[in-house]
Formats: C-alpha cells, sequence, structure tokens
C-alpha cells in the first residue's frame, strides 16, 4: 500500500480547513498548500461526495469541514480520496476476490496488514495534524 499524492494533498487540504475552521475558497486553500488547483478540484469532489466537508456558492464561497477536527479519522479522509488502502489487489474488495482464497496461505497475512493499517490509521485524526 502506498498513499498516493492524492491521498497526501487530501490530508493537507483537510488541515488547511480545521486550521481555518471557516469558508475557504478553493483558490486559496491550493495556493496555502501547494496544490494544483484543478487536482485540488477533483480532490474536494472526493471529499464533498464522501459527506466530509460542504461546498457553499457565491461571492463568500468555498469549503469548510463538517465536523469537527476530531471527529475525522485518517482513515476515512484517505478511504474517500484513494482508489484502495489495501495491501494487494486480492484483499481489495469484492471485485477483487481471488479464486484460490480457499486455499491461499499468504492470504491471511494480508488480511491481517490491511487490518493492521486500517487500525492505525483509525487512531490518528484530524486534530492530531494541526500545530499544537
Amino acid at each position: 500500500m502506498i498513499i498516493s499524492t492524492r491521498g497526501r494533498y487530501a490530508l493537507h487540504i483537510m488541515t488547511a480547513l480545521a486550521e481555518r475552521g471557516e469558508t475557504v475558497s478553493l483558490r486559496r486553500l491550493a495556493e496555502e498548500r501547494g496544490v494544483p488547483y484543478k487536482y485540488a478540484e477533483s480532490i474536494v469532489r472526493s471529499l464533498v461526495k464522501a459527506d466530509l466537508v460542504e461546498s457553499t456558492r457565491g461571492k463568500q464561497g468555498g469549503y469548510r469541514l463538517k465536523r469537527a477536527a476530531g471527529d475525522y479519522t485518517l482513515a476515512e479522509i484517505l478511504q474517500a480520496t484513494e482508489i484502495s488502502l489495501a495491501a494487494t489487489d486480492c484483499t481489495g474488495g469484492k471485485e477483487h476476490d481471488c479464486p484460490r482464497a480457499t486455499t491461499c496461505s499468504t492470504l491471511p497475512v494480508w488480511r491481517a496488514l490491511d487490518q493492521t493499517v486500517n487500525e492505525f490509521l483509525s487512531r490518528y485524526t484530524l486534530l492530531d495534524l494541526l500545530p499544537k
């Protein structure tokens, strides 16, 4: 499992929103965090679709968090923006079910690794990323 640039940028965008605590334009977020604007648009669409942020239209429009920073786990943010957090294709979901799953001696290791990664990322919240 490798966290992509998309996932890392999503964490940067969410952190910026948490630091601000108010509606912020996407252009400002992208500039402040060094995220290409078009890429930021795509990431924020995923975050809105996952119900993690909300958008406001108009002159004072932009994006803001829907919940308190401490209520977002890193796991849920990454799950909203990454294709998969699975260690291997064979544990990536139903569409990746392996025909050898019933006899595979390594499958339990990959499942345990996926569980460990998910538990690790679930222990940390967006609040943990904010400057102290």
